[in-house]
């Protein structure tokens, strides 16, 4: 028996493959920050945030093609072992799907229809590369995927430091923390162009797969708001924007920073590997 891989690809992984980031509220007094005092607060809440061994996020909002959305990720960065429930509200897609890296490895957690074609197995395992070939032949590119579940989110407030007119809007409370909001507004194009300033090869190529997907959800600009609590680090963040297929309106909200992080791989037994024909998954 031979999986139907398409099948596979369309029901596993529609949530996450078009997840982006986001967070906030647009509105308020705003309040010019004097020079580059702005741009500078929000670089320095990144960089801080980026370097965490771990970190618990929230995602809510809108996105073009899936609805509304409530999504919730785990990720230590030092090795990559992370997380990612991804939940539909409404549409075609709607329910909740799993995605797990763990060892390097991608798994993904099957649908209700797909459960009786995959042997009674429900979860996916698509490897250890970005590109492969499954049994029936046919060539998959996983990268995107991997790179949602095991990235730090905060890698988006960057691209509000590049805006022209990032602005101080004020100090608010979120989720009962005292934080300091900041905004702006910032074409795609110009923020892939200063990534050619960026030196760390990880860091360029991590910005330039956000930015893949705001382009392939047709958005051609973006308005930022990031949100920074008193240890420097992003609280918050909210993207929009308007695409081919509807608004986009997302936001992260980071939960923890630093704390202890476990995510076990599938059973071997109720896991489909793609790359096998299915009777001898489990062997």
């Amino acid at each position: 028996m031979r999986l139907s891989v398409r099948a596979a690809a369309r029901a596993a992984l529609p949530a996450a493959a078009l997840l982006l980031a986001g967070c906030g509220t647009g509105s308020g007094a705003e309040q010019p920050a004097a020079g580059s005092s702005a741009a500078d607060a929000v670089t320095r809440a990144v960089e801080k945030s980026e370097s965490v061994t771990s970190l618990h996020y929230r995602v809510t909002g809108q996105f073009p093609e899936r609805g509304r959305i409530a999504d919730e990720g785990t990720v230590r960065t030092k090795p990559v072992v992370a997380s990612l429930r991804t939940t539909n509200l409404s549409g075609d897609e709607r329910g909740t799907t799993e995605l797990r890296l763990v060892g390097g490895v991608l798994y993904g957690s099957a649908t209700s229809d797909m459960v009786e074609r995959i042997g009674g197995r429900h979860w996916i395992n698509y490897g250890p590369a970005a590109n492969f070939t499954t049994d029936s032949g046919l060539r998959m590119d996983v990268g995107s995927l991997r790179d949602q579940v095991g990235r730090n989110p905060a890698r988006e407030a960057a691209f509000l430091a590049t805006a022209q007119d990032v602005k101080k809007v004020g100090d608010e409370k979120v989720d009962g923390t005292d934080t300091t909001h900041y905004a702006g507004t910032a074409a795609i194009d110009d923020l892939r162009t200063s990534l050619k300033e960026i030196e760390d090869k990880a860091t360029r190529e991590g910005r330039e797969r956000s930015l893949d997907q705001y382009d392939k959800a047709g958005v051609d600009e973006l308005t930022l708001d990031v949100w920074i609590d008193g240890d420097d680090r992003v609280k918050r963040v909210r993207t929009q924007g308007f695409g081919r297929h509807g608004a986009l309106d997302l936001t992260f909200t980071f939960l923890e920073y630093g704390k202890s992080v476990t995510v076990r791989a599938p059973r071997p037994d109720d896991t489909a590997d793609l790359r096998k024909p299915l009777e001898k998954n489990g062997s």
